[in-house]
């Protein structure tokens, strides 16, 4: 079987995801709900709800942890040209290293990042524990998110994260959590501790956020934002 990405199609396929994001980007509208406003922080999410970065503010200013993969090209190609600067590190154990390291540095330089913290193949919806040594290590706040929207075409691909996509036009709400902080000199117990309230904020947060979505339609957040 021929497989779908290779060295001859990736880059192709690159530009024509790096396209549609642009062109998406003008009908994707989404309302900040509950943003903390923390800076610089470690923005966390399931892998199904990656393109919530289409609501963060300040674009430039936010690095994005995407996967050293052919499909990790790919998003890379299509996020940096929404104005994200893109963090990968090379292939293996020492690529992961690799990227902490520049995660941790752009925190400390006041620069925020995103993350997807049941990557890169899942478990879905299991946090694991990178976001967390990261954030120790930079000593910057978790600020847990998702998106959501009752549109027909914010459409769920069959993929095994379940990545959540708008197509065409959408009106969505970005949610966000407490900031959660983990102690710099916190030993594996607390931790762990923090791993476990990361898991439960983004499984709140995927419990309440159609009832927030009812409260924006209601008050027509989206149109107030559209005329300013």
């Amino acid at each position: 079987m021929v497989r779908l990405l290779n060295k001859e199609n990736v880059n192709v396929l690159a530009e024509v995801v790096r396209g549609l994001f642009r062109v998406q980007e003008f009908f994707t509208h989404i309302v900040e709900v509950e943003n903390p406003r923390k800076e610089p922080c470690l923005y966390a999410m399931w892998h199904a709800n990656q393109c919530a970065i289409y609501g963060l503010q300040n674009k430039p200013n936010v690095n994005v942890l995407i996967s050293r993969s052919k499909d990790g090209d790919i998003v890379a190609h299509g996020i940096s040209r929404m104005g994200f600067k893109i963090i990968r590190g090379s292939k293996g154990k020492k690529g992961a290293v690799e990227a902490t390291m520049q995660m941790i540095e752009a925190l400390k330089s006041g620069e925020n990042c995103a993350m997807m913290v049941d990557g890169p193949r899942g478990p879905a919806k299991k946090v694991k524990n990178g976001v967390i040594k990261i954030a120790k290590l930079a000593g910057v706040p978790i600020v847990p998110m998702c998106w959501y929207s009752n549109n027909f075409n914010w459409v769920t691909l069959p993929s095994w994260d379940g990545l959540k996509m708008p197509i065409l036009d959408v009106r969505l709400i970005n949610l966000y959590g407490e900031p959660i902080y983990v102690p710099a000199d916190g030993d594996e117990e607390s931790d762990e501790a923090a791993r476990l309230k990361l898991q439960a904020s983004l499984e709140e947060l995927d419990r309440r956020i159609p009832e927030e979505y009812e409260k924006v339609y209601k008050f027509g957040l989206w149109r107030r934002k559209e005329k300013k």
